[in-house]
Protein backbone atom coordinates (compact mmCIF):
# COMPACT_ATOMS: atom_id res chain seq x y z
CA UNK A 1 0.00 0.00 0.00
CA UNK A 2 1.83 3.49 -1.00
CA UNK A 3 0.39 6.58 1.11
CA UNK A 4 -1.95 7.41 -1.52
CA UNK A 5 -3.92 4.02 -1.49
CA UNK A 6 -7.05 3.79 0.56
CA UNK A 7 -9.05 1.17 1.07
CA UNK A 8 -12.16 0.88 2.58
CA UNK A 9 -13.83 -2.19 3.59
CA UNK A 10 -16.65 -3.51 5.99
CA UNK A 11 -15.75 -6.09 9.65
CA UNK A 12 -18.59 -8.22 10.59
CA UNK A 13 -19.01 -8.51 14.10
CA UNK A 14 -18.45 -11.86 15.17
CA UNK A 15 -21.08 -12.17 17.60
CA UNK A 16 -22.84 -15.78 17.58
CA UNK A 17 -24.49 -15.54 20.78
CA UNK A 18 -26.21 -12.75 20.05
CA UNK A 19 -24.49 -10.72 23.14
CA UNK A 20 -24.66 -6.95 23.38
CA UNK A 21 -22.18 -4.72 22.09
CA UNK A 22 -20.62 -1.77 22.54
CA UNK A 23 -18.00 -0.31 19.91
CA UNK A 24 -16.22 3.23 20.53
CA UNK A 25 -13.31 4.97 20.17
CA UNK A 26 -11.20 6.50 22.88
CA UNK A 27 -7.92 8.33 23.25
CA UNK A 28 -5.85 6.47 26.17
CA UNK A 29 -3.97 3.23 27.65
CA UNK A 30 -5.97 3.75 30.51
CA UNK A 31 -9.41 3.38 28.91
CA UNK A 32 -9.12 -0.13 29.72
CA UNK A 33 -9.31 -0.14 33.25
CA UNK A 34 -11.64 2.83 33.74
CA UNK A 35 -14.08 1.21 31.24
CA UNK A 36 -13.69 -2.00 33.82
CA UNK A 37 -14.19 0.56 36.83
CA UNK A 38 -17.21 1.91 35.46
CA UNK A 39 -18.77 -1.67 34.38
CA UNK A 40 -18.49 -3.34 37.76
CA UNK A 41 -19.87 -0.20 39.47
CA UNK A 42 -22.82 0.03 37.39
CA UNK A 43 -24.94 -3.12 37.78
CA UNK A 44 -24.79 -5.79 40.21
CA UNK A 45 -23.31 -9.51 38.75
CA UNK A 46 -22.21 -8.09 34.99
CA UNK A 47 -20.26 -10.02 32.82
CA UNK A 48 -18.15 -8.45 30.50
CA UNK A 49 -14.85 -8.10 28.00
CA UNK A 50 -12.99 -5.24 27.00
CA UNK A 51 -10.67 -4.77 24.16
CA UNK A 52 -8.80 -1.65 23.15
CA UNK A 53 -6.27 -1.26 20.44
CA UNK A 54 -4.07 1.24 21.23
CA UNK A 55 -2.42 3.63 18.57
CA UNK A 56 0.89 4.20 19.65
CA UNK A 57 3.72 2.88 21.51
CA UNK A 58 4.07 -0.91 21.30
CA UNK A 59 0.01 -0.53 19.59
CA UNK A 60 -1.42 -3.65 21.56
CA UNK A 61 -4.63 -4.70 22.06
CA UNK A 62 -4.81 -4.10 25.57
CA UNK A 63 -8.07 -6.41 27.60
CA UNK A 64 -10.05 -6.44 30.41
CA UNK A 65 -13.36 -8.09 31.72
CA UNK A 66 -14.53 -10.52 34.05
CA UNK A 67 -15.44 -13.74 31.65
CA UNK A 68 -12.66 -15.36 29.87
CA UNK A 69 -15.50 -15.70 27.13
CA UNK A 70 -16.19 -12.46 25.97
CA UNK A 71 -12.73 -11.27 26.81
CA UNK A 72 -11.56 -13.56 23.91
CA UNK A 73 -14.70 -12.20 22.05
CA UNK A 74 -13.46 -8.53 22.49
CA UNK A 75 -9.96 -9.53 21.48
CA UNK A 76 -11.11 -11.48 18.62
CA UNK A 77 -13.09 -8.77 16.99
CA UNK A 78 -10.67 -6.13 17.87
CA UNK A 79 -7.84 -8.01 16.12
CA UNK A 80 -10.35 -8.05 13.11
CA UNK A 81 -11.36 -4.27 12.97
CA UNK A 82 -7.86 -3.21 13.69
CA UNK A 83 -8.56 0.59 14.25
CA UNK A 84 -6.34 2.51 16.47
CA UNK A 85 -7.96 3.87 19.73
CA UNK A 86 -11.16 1.71 19.31
CA UNK A 87 -12.68 -0.55 22.03
CA UNK A 88 -15.18 -2.73 21.80
CA UNK A 89 -17.20 -4.61 25.05
CA UNK A 90 -19.19 -7.57 25.31
CA UNK A 91 -22.04 -7.81 27.64
CA UNK A 92 -23.98 -10.68 30.04
CA UNK A 93 -26.12 -9.74 32.44
CA UNK A 94 -26.40 -6.02 31.91
CA UNK A 95 -27.94 -3.91 28.62
CA UNK A 96 -26.09 -0.83 27.29
CA UNK A 97 -29.08 1.44 28.36
CA UNK A 98 -27.83 0.22 31.90
CA UNK A 99 -24.13 1.37 31.57
CA UNK A 100 -23.87 4.06 28.62
CA UNK A 101 -24.49 6.63 30.81
CA UNK A 102 -21.77 6.08 33.49
CA UNK A 103 -19.41 5.34 30.48
CA UNK A 104 -20.31 8.31 28.77
CA UNK A 105 -18.38 9.66 32.28
CA UNK A 106 -15.36 8.22 31.66
CA UNK A 107 -13.11 11.04 30.44
CA UNK A 108 -11.28 9.53 27.65
CA UNK A 109 -14.48 8.20 25.23
CA UNK A 110 -14.34 10.21 22.65
CA UNK A 111 -17.86 8.66 20.72
CA UNK A 112 -19.61 5.44 20.59
CA UNK A 113 -20.49 3.96 17.16
CA UNK A 114 -23.05 1.70 18.39
CA UNK A 115 -24.56 0.06 21.37
CA UNK A 116 -26.42 -3.21 20.03
CA UNK A 117 -27.22 -7.25 19.87
CA UNK A 118 -27.77 -7.09 16.01
CA UNK A 119 -25.95 -7.99 13.58
CA UNK A 120 -23.20 -5.48 12.43
CA UNK A 121 -20.46 -4.70 9.96
CA UNK A 122 -17.86 -2.25 10.60
CA UNK A 123 -16.79 0.23 8.08
CA UNK A 124 -13.06 0.19 8.37
CA UNK A 125 -10.60 2.81 6.59
CA UNK A 126 -7.20 1.58 6.05
CA UNK A 127 -3.89 3.41 4.81
CA UNK A 128 -0.65 3.36 4.72
CA UNK A 129 -0.62 4.81 8.31
CA UNK A 130 -3.31 2.51 10.33
CA UNK A 131 -7.03 2.24 10.24
CA UNK A 132 -10.02 3.94 11.54
CA UNK A 133 -13.92 3.20 11.61
CA UNK A 134 -16.13 5.45 9.47
CA UNK A 135 -19.15 3.89 10.64
CA UNK A 136 -21.33 0.84 11.15
CA UNK A 137 -24.23 -0.81 9.81
CA UNK A 138 -26.35 -1.68 12.71
CA UNK A 139 -28.51 -4.80 11.87
CA UNK A 140 -30.90 -4.30 8.68
CA UNK A 141 -33.24 -1.52 6.74
CA UNK A 142 -36.62 -1.03 7.60
CA UNK A 143 -39.47 -3.56 6.41
CA UNK A 144 -42.07 -0.74 6.81
CA UNK A 145 -43.75 2.20 9.37
CA UNK A 146 -45.29 0.88 12.58
CA UNK A 147 -49.07 0.58 12.80
CA UNK A 148 -51.63 1.23 15.35
CA UNK A 149 -51.24 -2.32 16.69
CA UNK A 150 -47.19 -2.04 16.32
CA UNK A 151 -47.36 1.23 18.60
CA UNK A 152 -49.83 -0.63 21.27
CA UNK A 153 -47.34 -3.47 20.78
CA UNK A 154 -43.88 -1.14 21.13
CA UNK A 155 -45.73 0.23 24.44
CA UNK A 156 -46.79 -3.16 26.04
CA UNK A 157 -42.84 -4.00 25.59
CA UNK A 158 -41.78 -1.45 27.28
CA UNK A 159 -43.60 -1.84 29.97
CA UNK A 160 -43.35 -5.15 30.66
CA UNK A 161 -39.43 -4.86 30.57
CA UNK A 162 -39.90 -2.08 33.31
CA UNK A 163 -38.73 0.77 31.24
CA UNK A 164 -42.02 2.95 30.82
CA UNK A 165 -44.91 3.22 33.62
CA UNK A 166 -48.59 2.94 32.85
CA UNK A 167 -50.52 2.95 29.85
Amino acid sequence: MNQQDLEILYVQVENPDELNFILGQSHFIKTVEDLQEALVQTVPGIQFGIAFCEASGPRLIRYAGNEDGLISLAVRNAEKIGAGHSFIIFLKKAFPVNVLPVLRNVPEICRFFCATANPAQVIVARTAQGSGILGVIDGSSPAGTEQESDIRKRKEFLRTLGYKQGI
